[in-house]
C-alpha cells in the first residue's frame, strides 16, 4: 500500500470515529440536559477520537486504567474548551460553578466521575470499532 492510500485510510478512520463521537455525545447530552451546543458536539467528537487512540496505546492495560486515563483526558479537554467558549468568548455554554470541587466553573469532580463511568462502554466501543472496521 502506498503512503497516500495509508494516509487516506487513516483520515477516513479518524473522520468516522470523530463523527461517531460527535453524534453519540450530542445524543447523550440531549438526553441528559435536554439540549446541546455545537461546540459540545465538536468536543465530544474530539474526546472520542482521543479515547480511540488512547485505547490502542494502552492495549494490554486494565479497563480501570484506561477509563481513568480517559476521564482525565476528557476533563482536560472540557477545561480547555470551557475556558475558551465560556470564559474568553462568554458564550455561557455551561457552568459548573454551583457544583462542589469545580475549577473555574468549567470542570468538576462529579462530571469527571461521570466521564470515568461513560468511558467504560466507550472503551469497549472503541475496541469493537477498531477490530470490526479498521484493523484490516
Amino acid at each position: 500500500m502506498s503512503i497516500g492510500k495509508t494516509s487516506a485510510k487513516s483520515f477516513q478512520e479518524a473522520t468516522a470515529i470523530f463523527v461517531i463521537g460527535e453524534t453519540g455525545y450530542s445524543l447523550l447530552e440531549v438526553l441528559w440536559r435536554g439540549y446541546t451546543h455545537w461546540t459540545m458536539s465538536l468536543t465530544g467528537g474530539l474526546c472520542f477520537l482521543l479515547m480511540y487512540y488512547l485505547n490502542q496505546k494502552m492495549a494490554g492495560r486494565s479497563l480501570i486504567k484506561k477509563c481513568l486515563a480517559a476521564a482525565l483526558l476528557i476533563t482536560l479537554v472540557e477545561f480547555a474548551v470551557g475556558c475558551l467558549v465560556n470564559r474568553v468568548l462568554h458564550w455561557q455554554v455551561w457552568d459548573y460553578g454551583a457544583n462542589a470541587m469545580n475549577l473555574l466553573g468549567q470542570v468538576c469532580l462529579l462530571y469527571s466521575l461521570l466521564w470515568f463511568l461513560l468511558a467504560i462502554p466507550a472503551m469497549y466501543l472503541c475496541g469493537y470499532l477498531k477490530h470490526r472496521y479498521f484493523s484490516k
